[in-house]
């Protein structure tokens, strides 16, 4: 008798710290997401610099366009993004994600004049810093302001601190909020989308971390 209240207990004490677990879930998930979040605002920079996005493209060149409406910097830089973005009927080939960058920017009001291409191919947001870093030396660039998506946004400010650390470039990020191509950080556990931009976030930050230390 003494062995079945026993087990009756023990399975009473893993249940109620199951269901704890799942009534914290939601406020965990939150502070997670929340946590990848960094916004490092900067009034007036030379440039804005729209970070490759591949599928969430708009909503970063979106924001772009916004900060560019405001008057806080005059030109917009796009790092060159060689992945495939789809069939163009209009053009009639595949169009690369840069290239939609470019689209959705002239198509939010910004003049192609204002618009810029970083030459050398990106693959990674390491590779990203280093190719902003020289064109921030060849032009004599003394302030970037950075946009990308919220989830991504703490990477990106380490890895730039890191690439730039030696230079005199002040480095601004900026990212929407949640809630339009990147998924709330209140219900992102509830979507694979979020899984991917959330979840698969914190092994990528700690690869960064030690690998470009």
């Amino acid at each position: 008798m003494s062995f079945t209240i026993s087990g009756i207990g023990h399975r009473r004490r893993v249940l109620s710290l199951a269901a704890l677990a799942l009534a914290a879930w939601p406020l965990l998930a939150w502070a997670a997401a929340e946590a990848l979040v960094e916004r490092r605002d900067l009034a007036h920079a030379a440039v804005l610099v729209v970070l490759s996005g591949s599928a969430v493209y708009k909503e970063r060149t979106r924001w772009a366009a916004q900060l560019f409406h405001e008057g806080r910097a005059p030109r917009i830089v796009l790092t060159r993004d060689m992945q495939p973005g789809g069939w163009s009927k209009e053009r009639q080939r595949t169009m690369l994600f840069y290239e939609r960058e470019i689209e959705e920017l002239e198509r939010a009001g910004v003049p192609p004049e204002r618009i810029e291409v970083l030459p050398q191919p990106v693959e990674n947001t390491y590779e990203e810093a280093v190719a902003l870093r020289d064109y921030a030396a060849g032009r004599a660039v003394r302030s970037l302001l950075v946009v990308t998506s919220p989830y991504h946004s703490r990477r990106a400010s380490w890895t730039l601190g890191r690439v730039l650390r030696d230079s005199q470039i002040e480095v601004g990020v900026a990212a929407p909020p949640p809630g339009g191509q990147s998924p709330s950080s209140l219900t992102w556990w509830l979507r694979p989308q979020g899984w991917r931009a959330v979840a698969l976030e914190y092994p990528k930050l700690i690869y960064y971390r030690v690998s470009y230390r």
